[in-house]
């Protein structure tokens, strides 16, 4: 055993010698350990996309999953919104910026606003599934999230509320005389943006199809009748 250690010893001298020795002491190398835990500590989170025109009764039907299955909500044009307003925004005077000059946010912020909302829902409340709202809502948003986030999650599937625009009009109309407060919950404002989803949308949507990942829910029918099939959905997950 000696021996053993006075070698040691003389390698030890002849790298300390050179200035290639390190000493860590005990609580350095605790500490250490303990940063790396922390950072392996969350899990990936599970992630459902929330896709359908709008008045397709998406944010009903989000509220009664969370309710239901536990799952947490995130919207990214509320992220967006809260990041715009909030005081000491890493992000917020560009969010204004582009918003003020009518165009769209790029999808890195919007991104990174997701993750860091992920993250610390995770970190606080435990909770590792996630619907998000609205979003990716095109191809730029699409390419921007497989670019910066794909291997960070587990994408369960994308769930698409299917209603004709007829119906969905009707349904946006009614919401603003009961006093939405939305802008945009008027027949002009509404035809485009049905007419966007149908043109940005369906593309993204189809290109989940071929994975298989999409499930398609009749919201035609009134909300706890379409809430019956998304349950389906949900079960088993």
């Amino acid at each position: 055993m000696l021996d053993n250690l006075l070698r040691l010893s003389s390698v030890i001298g002849r790298f300390a010698q050179k200035g290639q020795v390190r000493i860590l002491s005990k609580l350095s190398v605790e500490n250490s350990a303990k940063s790396c835990r922390g950072k392996m500590s969350l899990p990936k989170p599970n992630i459902v996309f929330v896709l359908g025109a709008p008045g397709s009764g998406k944010g009903t039907q989000c509220e009664k999953i969370v309710k239901n299955f536990g799952y947490v909500h995130l919207s990214a044009g509320d992220l967006l919104r809260e990041e715009r307003s909030r005081e000491g925004s890493e992000y917020g005077e560009l969010i204004e910026n582009y918003i003020r000059n009518g165009k769209i946010v790029p999808v890195d912020v919007t991104c990174a606003l997701l993750e860091n909302a992920m993250t610390q829902n995770m970190k606080v409340s435990g909770k590792d599934s996630f619907l998000i709202d609205g979003f990716p809502r095109n191809q730029d948003n699409l390419d921007g999230w497989q670019r910066r986030m794909s291997e960070k999650v587990n994408l369960k599937f994308v769930i698409v509320f299917n209603c004709p625009e007829e119906a969905c009009v009707e349904r946006c109309i009614n919401r603003g005389k009961s006093g939405s407060n939305r802008s945009d919950d008027n027949i002009e404002s509404l035809k485009k943006r049905f007419d966007t989803f149908i043109n940005d949308s369906l593309p993204i949507i189809n290109h989940y199809k071929e994975q298989n990942l999409v499930r398609e829910v009749d919201a035609t029918k009134n909300p706890d009748e379409v809430f019956e099939d998304v349950k389906v959905l949900f079960a088993d997950k």
